[in-house]
Formats: structure tokens, sequence, C-alpha cells
């Protein structure tokens, strides 16, 4: 019997380092009642400090979100071993931080079960080999921001997150890790081919990224349309690579149409980020645009895409040199 599968819902969540969705979910979680801890590497809870002052929208009440301004208390631990009791880990780091989270978890998991909850661009098992493929459940937040000069965090959470599933029906472990964030009144949507959705989103942010590293941050394409556009246009020529790496685009007709239609979508995202807090506070904090996460993802698409022989003027054009 899988440790996280009980009546009570309540579980023992470790939460993978102290970034921005961990911390925005760790917060939800452990305020819905789970016993939540955060794994931050030796020396860094004295600098941490004791408290994180959150500023952020919460999507799930209100149509728009309902604006929380909080000091909360995170426990953070740093050490982890097998004998820790946890029942889920939430693996959340950027991707190329993934190989060497997985090689320190594995030893270290016990019974528990690892979501690992953002961007993918190797093929997902490979990615945090070598956790056991029967211990994982990949899925994707629905939350963004950062912390501020000031270390305090400015955020957004919307009311769902995506949940993998590989088969017909979600598995036990699936299951779960649904039931923790249904208590903590978040919805789940499931994705058949969640490999394939990854990818996509790699795409997205690729373009997202280059138009950012344009327009000087994603924090200064808020309510530019135009800017907007041009990232979907960008994307929408990073397509034929997610098709060459052997994925079904005929599976993900709905994550397709802002690509289809990028001059459209650039209009809407320029019209929402500008008046609709949540998506806002979703790039405002972002004002480094070839921060670690951008740059590797711009690096590794790029890479991909010449040992494919897929070409990519736009990205070229907008990257060039900088990563």
């Amino acid at each position: 019997m899988v440790s996280i599968l009980r009546r009570e819902p309540l579980v023992r969540i470790l939460m993978f380092g102290r970034g921005t969705i961990a911390t925005i979910y760790g917060r939800v979680l452990e305020a819905a009642g789970h016993d939540v801890e955060f794994y931050v590497r030796p020396g860094r809870a004295a600098e941490y400090g004791v408290d994180v002052r959150l500023d952020w929208i919460d999507g799930r009440r209100k149509p728009f979100g309902r604006r929380v301004r909080e000091s909360f208390r995170p426990r953070l631990r740093e050490s982890l071993s097998a004998n820790d009791g946890f029942d889920l880990v939430v693996l959340s780091v950027g991707h190329h931080r993934l190989a060497e989270a997985a090689a320190f978890l594995a030893p270290r998991l016990g019974a528990a079960t690892v979501l690992v909850f953002g961007n993918i661009w190797e093929e997902p098992l490979e990615a945090v080999a070598p956790i056991p493929s029967e211990r994982l459940v990949f899925g994707f937040p629905q939350a963004g921001g950062g912390f501020l000069a000031d270390r305090s965090l400015w955020g957004a959470l919307l009311p769902s997150v995506i949940l993998g599933r590989a088969a017909a029906s979600p598995g036990p472990r699936e299951q779960a890790v649904h039931a923790v964030f249904r208590h903590a009144g978040i919805a789940v949507r499931w994705e058949g081919d969640i490999r394939g959705w990854l990818w996509l989103h790699v795409i997205a942010d690729a373009g997202m990224f280059a138009q950012g590293v344009r327009s000087g941050s994603l924090a200064n394409m808020i309510g530019d349309r135009r800017a907007f556009g041009a990232a979907f246009l960008t994307a929408r020529e990073l397509l034929p690579l997610v098709e060459a790496r052997g994925i079904d685009l005929g599976r993900h007709r709905t994550a397709l149409i802002p690509f289809r239609m990028p001059r459209l979508f650039g209009v809407v995202s320029g019209w929402v980020t500008a008046l609709v807090p949540i998506a806002r506070r979703s790039l405002a904090a972002h004002t480094d645009p070839l921060a670690a996460e951008p740059r590797a993802v711009l690096a590794d698409t790029l890479r991909e895409a010449r040992r494919l022989g897929i070409p990519t003027p736009r990205l070229d054009e907008q990257v060039e040199g900088r990563v």
C-alpha cells in the first residue's frame, strides 16, 4: 500500500527548496492542514531567516482572486534521510537542476511519492533518474511570481494545477496527489500526454523568454500586445521541433490555439496582463531576462533544434550571442 493513500487526507509533505513555487504551494498546503517542511541546502536556513513576507493573489477565491498579505514561517530542514517519513516530496526546480536534485533525493525518499512539478525538456523518466519510475508523478504548477529585493514574495496562484496521466485512468499515486491538492481547494486538470504537454510548455517558455530578452524583461511585456504576439510567433516556429521529437500534436489541439493565432492571443495577453491582477503578478517580479532558468530553456531549445536540423530564425535573431 502506498503510504500517501489513507482515509485521512492530511499528509506529510516535503517541498524541495524554498523557491517561489515551493513557497506558494507549501503555504497553501500547510494552511489546509498538511504537515509541510522545506528542504534547503546546509547553511541556507540562517540565510533565509525565520519568516517570509508574502503579497499574493489567491485565485481560488473570487472571479479574479483575492489579495493576501501575510507573514509565513516555513519549517526549514537542512538534512534528509529515508527514515524521515515523508509521504510526498514536491520537486519544483529549474529543469537544468533536475538531475542533481534527483540524484540527491533517490537514496533519501523512504516510501515517498515524488511530484515532479515544473518544466522538463529531456525524456521525463531520464530527467529524474535514478528515482524509481513507480514513485513518480508528473505535473505542472499554475502559479507565478518571484522574490523582490527585500526578499518578500510577490506572486499569484491560479485555482488549478496540471497532473499527468500515462494510462487510461490515474494510478494510485496520481490519485493520492490529486487528493492532496483537492483538500487544499485546488482543482486538478489531467493531461493524458503529459510528456507532450510539458515539451509544448517549454517551447512556449522559449518564446516568452526570447521576447523577454528583446523587451528587457518579462515584466516589461506586461500590457504589450506586440511583445506577446511576437512570443507566440517564436513558439510557433518551434512546433516542428516538438513534432520531430515524436509528439503527436493532434493530441494537444487546445494547447496549440495560441500558437495558431499568435496575434489574436497577443492582444488578449496584453489586455489580461494589464488589467487582471493575477496575470500581472505572474510576470511583474521577473526583471532579469537571463536568469538561470530562462537562459537554460533558451540554450537547451536551440541545442536540440540544431541537433535535429530544425530551423529557428526568429529564436536565433532574438537571442544570438546571449545564451
